[in-house]
């Protein structure tokens, strides 16, 4: 088992304390995976989520199932082939026509693979302590509509055919809200919330304002109670913009690839700025490369209001020894 920088501190402690702009002992640091074939039920998930966990003791533990556990219930499937990334392929989508976003049925998250999901928490929640804050993650109304159609036909249609999708976007984030809702009761500490669409080459900033912005409030009302709720946006030339229109703590982009950087970032954010560090380094860099990058991170921000970790996903092949020397280096 690793040994903590200060044992007597706990990984909430240290996450707060950045919210704070303090560092107790050292800034906090967390990545995150896929667990391809383990996501594909409830306790192989969360077996594979602890045993993470327990060898990484990151400060915050994000829960990772594959991104159909929210729509699989509307009737997509999805394929393991082998993406570095972890993610499954869509082998079959259920939104063709424009009127197919208005025969979306509103799910309860009793139905099936969300019932598993909610299973999947409270499994890990039993394991790890209150001290560990536990993250469950969400995908955007858009992001599960992009998922539902594929994004060539989701733009598409969100240009010809705005007021079909509005309907499905609005079943999509009741149905999201109320799954968020359930798992309040789980005692999660936040949401991660992943929006995938708030970048310049998609849509246009207007665009995400009418079809993004008001579907994730409400997706994310339930959620406003909570204390560690962290936004990941996705992907280039992202709308950082859009963090006005939505309250998190914490946020998350891609900031070696894309504006702004880290220290950027945290002009444009008051909250904690999470990454420093390329998904490419942490698998194909050795471990002076991998401490070089999150030395750099810590120094743009003074290590606080600063969570290490990376633009996106860690990759799945990326190595052991790398991970470990990421999980050192804020020590």
């Amino acid at each position: 088992m690793h040994h903590q920088a200060n044992p007597m501190t706990t990984h909430k402690e240290r996450i707060q304390a950045s919210m704070k702009g303090e560092i107790i002992d050292c800034p906090p640091v967390a990545l995150w995976r896929h667990f391809p074939i383990d996501d594909q039920s409830p306790d192989t998930l969360a077996a594979a989520t602890l045993h993470f966990q327990r060898t990484y003791d990151f400060d915050l533990v994000k829960v990772t199932p594959t991104s159909s556990f929210s729509i699989k219930d509307w009737g997509v499937e999805d394929k393991w082939r082998g993406h570095t990334e972890g993610t499954r392929e869509y082998t079959k989508r259920v939104i063709h026509k424009p009127e197919d976003w208005e025969r979306l049925p509103l799910l309860d998250p009793t139905v099936p693979h969300l019932a598993g999901q909610l299973e999947c928490l409270r499994l890990i929640r039993k394991e790890i302590d209150s001290n560990t804050p536990i993250l469950q993650t969400i995908f955007s109304p858009l992001a599960q509509a992009k998922n539902l159609a594929g994004n060539d036909t989701l733009i598409a249609h969100l240009r010809l055919y705005p007021e079909a999708v509005m309907k499905g976007l609005e079943i999509i984030a009741e149905t999201t809200h109320r799954f968020v809702e359930a798992c309040l009761d789980i005692d999660i500490d936040g949401v991660f919330y992943a929006i995938q669409h708030a970048q310049a080459s998609l849509l246009t900033l207007d665009e995400y304002k009418t079809f993004g912005i008001p579907f994730d409030q409400k997706t994310l009302e339930p959620a406003q109670e909570l204390w560690c709720n962290l936004l990941h946006l996705h992907g280039h030339d992202v709308y950082f913009s859009i963090l006005d229109s939505l309250k998190f703590q914490i946020i998350n982009w891609h900031d070696r690839e894309t504006y702004p950087s880290l220290a950027e970032g945290q002009k444009l954010f008051d909250g904690v700025v999470c990454g420093g560090m390329r998904q490419d380094t942490l698998v194909y860099e050795n471990q002076a490369e991998v401490k070089k990058e999150a030395a750099d991170a810590i120094q743009q921000t003074n290590g606080k209001r600063f969570i290490l970790g990376t633009g996106c996903v860690v990759p799945v092949i990326a190595s052991h020894g790398n991970m470990m020397a990421a999980r050192k280096s804020v020590e």
